[in-house]
């Protein structure tokens, strides 16, 4: 059972977080301030880190700095009020392995912690800063996308799916699959939310490079 270890000083988001870890079958300690956090982290095995960034006693991109000049491999994923592209980077650049802007669903938080529990961390300079299939690239840390030479606009979640899509060209990821790890729950009843999102992404990025299989799922075409 994975280990996370959740950051947050504000007591009820931490308990709506601490909750919907415990629900999807995480092991969590909880702790509200930079210190205890750099302790936690020091004393435990701790799997990955859910880092707030607004924190007493030593503020979140300290604490995360401290962490990656201590060579500590264990991912982390930033969480703050400051949605401001300058504040994405600052986070990012000093090593965060992924980054949430509050107020955001338990469901997204989710889908971010399976597919980061899914990587290598970037603390330690080892992870691809891009990914490339088919003649796209997506640039990780920019969130940027390129098709053919030419910039295309993805919304956060086109890019998520792309991503996922591209990380698997050639294999079949059924719609399942693609919720799970794009969306992060499970779906109730007949939903196309996949298919909608495949047919933006087609619209942006070329038809012929997301494969239709049929009664399975999409391809991306690498």
């Amino acid at each position: 059972m994975h280990h996370i270890l959740v950051v947050e000083d504000e007591e009820g988001i931490a308990r709506v977080i601490d909750r919907g870890l415990r629900g999807a079958g995480y092991r969590t300690t909880v702790v509200g301030d930079g210190l205890a956090a750099l302790e936690a982290v020091a004393e435990a095995d701790v799997d990955l880190v859910v880092l707030d960034v607004g924190l007493p006693r030593m503020d979140g991109l300290t604490v995360l700095r401290m962490l990656r000049t201590m060579e500590d491999p264990v991912p982390v994923i930033m969480c703050t009020a400051r949605d401001s592209l300058e504040d994405t980077v600052t986070g990012l650049e000093s090593g965060a392995d992924d980054y949430l802007a509050k107020p955001f669903r338990v469901e997204e938080l989710l889908a971010r912690v399976r597919a980061r529990l899914r990587r290598p961390s970037g603390g330690g300079g080892t992870e691809a800063q891009q990914v490339s299939a088919g003649g796209v690239t997506l640039d990780l840390v920019a969130h940027t996308a390129v098709v053919e030479g030419e910039p295309v606009e993805l919304s956060a979640r086109e890019f998520t799916l792309a991503r996922e899509l591209m990380e698997h060209a050639g294999q079949v990821l059924s719609r399942q699959q693609l919720l799970d790890r794009v969306w992060g729950y499970e779906v109730t009843g007949a939903s196309n939310v996949v298919d909608v999102y495949v047919r933006y992404l087609r619209t942006k990025l070329g038809v012929a490079r997301i494969t239709t299989v049929r009664g399975v799922g999409y391809r991306f075409e690498g």
